[in-house]
């Protein structure tokens, strides 16, 4: 079994807590994810078995979007529903206009300081665990996108609100930032994330719903290249297909990928399965070779799927 599962977390489970279940769902030992989601939160994670796994480095870029809630005026110190309170304040005098300029701050690419509470690791030790034991050490500080940042409603000492942001960002700290702002405090209440890049919680599935479908031998997840989707795709012949078996670079025309950005594209012989995931690159005789004509771009493969012959 090679696919890509888009799994709908539940509340209460670790990511790692998701993998460990899927591997005994399907019987496959080789299972990962990309984008950890915290146990208080809930929705689409990117789940990766078999050959699949070696994928997983195209999707930890991808966009996030979240819906969720941010509670003003309670602090935590995990900056979720799941921490001890720190700390109390009245937030009757906290106006609708004062909210939205604080939430219209954080749009935008900042920089953020990672939690304590996070699996973020100094000299090889979580910083949870430190955090366990008293401890709070300096973290520098990550640079981040929030691309969108809506809020829905606002129900005091509630709001409700849209996210989108990169790969990286500590949606709670987000929150706990934005209570900072209003000199209120806050921390968040809800978190469920919607989607990953082409990936939507409401075409995800539980791991209930897998269990079902593979005790049925119904056909469950996406393809390797079918995931993929938000790739440019190439067709390559056989003859392309075997300098790529053994990690040759090809030329292609430029027409041949039409009109298609990025880095990465995914090379198949006939639109169904993966031959390999190429990266574009300079064409020039240190990259593979003599220079590829003016009118033909070079890939190089990054991840092979297919074994010379």
């Amino acid at each position: 079994m090679n696919r890509i599962l888009v799994i709908d977390k539940p509340r209460g489970l670790t990511s790692h807590d998701v993998v460990a279940r899927v591997r005994r769902i399907t019987g496959v030992q080789k299972v990962g994810h990309a984008g950890t989601l915290d146990p208080a939160a809930t929705g689409v994670l990117v789940v990766f078995v078999g050959k699949a796994t070696r994928l997983a480095q195209f999707f930890v870029d991808l966009e996030k979007r979240y819906h969720g809630r941010v509670v003003l005026g309670v602090t935590t110190h995990t900056q979720d529903s799941e921490g001890n309170v720190e700390s109390t304040a009245d937030v009757s005098g906290v106006t609708r206009p004062q909210i939205e300029e604080a939430f219209a701050a954080f749009e935008g690419e900042t920089e953020q300081i990672p939690p304590m509470v996070s699996a973020l690791k100094r000299d090889g030790t979580p910083l949870y665990v430190l955090a366990r034991r008293g401890e709070v050490v300096e973290r520098a500080p990550r640079r981040i996108t929030i691309s969108e940042l809506r809020i829905l409603s606002v129900e005091m000492p509630e709001v409700e609100f849209e996210m989108t942001c990169s790969r990286g960002t500590y949606v709670r700290t987000v929150a706990a930032d934005i209570g900072e702002r209003l000199g209120c405090g806050a921390h968040l209440g809800k978190l469920v994330r919607t989607a990953v890049g082409p990936f939507h919680v409401d075409d995800a599935t539980s791991l209930d719903e897998l269990a079902r479908a593979l005790a049925d031998a119904e056909g469950v997840g996406h393809s390797m290249y079918d995931a993929l989707s938000f790739m440019p795709e190439v067709r390559v012949t056989e003859r392309e297909e075997d300098a790529l078996s053994t990690g040759g670079a090809i030329d292609i025309d430029l027409e041949r990928l039409g009109n298609h950005v990025g880095s990465f594209v995914r090379l198949s012989t006939d639109g169904s399965e993966l031959v390999a995931v190429g990266r574009r690159v300079q064409a020039s005789p240190g990259n593979g070779g003599a220079a590829a004509a003016p009118d033909k771009i070079r890939i190089q493969p990054v991840r092979v799927f297919v074994e010379p012959v």
